[in-house]
């Protein structure tokens, strides 16, 4: 009988695929999106010398703070960082952790790789930085902000389901050497 503090090792990587898929949507949308469009306004310069510059002026730093939230990317990547903070506070009843242990688990063989659990709540952590940094970038108009982060977040979720690489778990693993993680009495548990 598995010890019930470990979870099957292959959990982690489905819902990893699934989440990469919905990044890789979301970093397309982002890249349609306003977030990196140039508007045909200009700021202009003109020094001493009589010379103007011209500097384009981004959609996004433009646009309302609702024409921003209604941005496709920036709706998707806010339903991804969503997700991550389920799979932070309830892991248990995460949507993909349920999806894999009710629908794809029982069709498997039986795990024979088990693995700690806070790694992977720390991924999904790390994560969630991540989708909230670029979220809150784009609402405060920068640009490029929104297509940048979703594309980070789709590389670390698609090392994790192709190659079973989780980015964050390694993170984990060097904070938890230096004694910041995992440990009693740390300063961040």
């Amino acid at each position: 009988m598995p010890d019930v503090s470990r979870i099957d090792a292959r959990g982690p990587r489905f819902a990893a695929s699934i989440t990469a898929v919905l990044l890789l949507v979301a970093t397309v949308l982002s890249l349609v999106g306003i977030s990196t469009r140039a508007t045909g306004g200009y700021i202009a310069y003109q020094p001493l010398s009589g010379q103007t510059f011209a500097l384009s002026v981004w959609a996004v730093q433009q646009a309302s703070l609702g024409a921003r939230v209604a941005d496709p990317g920036f709706l998707l990547l806010l339903v991804v960082a969503l997700l991550f903070v389920w799979a932070v506070a309830a892991p248990r009843t995460a949507p993909w952790g349920v999806l894999y242990r009710r629908v794809v688990q029982p069709r498997l063989s039986p795990p024979t790789e088990f693995e700690d659990p806070r790694p992977p709540r720390f991924a999904q952590g790390v994560g969630l930085f991540v989708t909230a940094v670029g979220l809150l970038l784009h609402l405060a108009g920068v640009p490029w902000a929104l297509p940048i982060a979703a594309a980070m977040a789709f590389v670390a979720a698609f090392l994790n389901a192709v190659f079973g690489l989780c980015l964050g778990c390694q993170l984990y693993l060097l904070l938890q050497r230096t004694g910041l993680v995992g440990r009693r009495g740390s300063a961040i548990a």
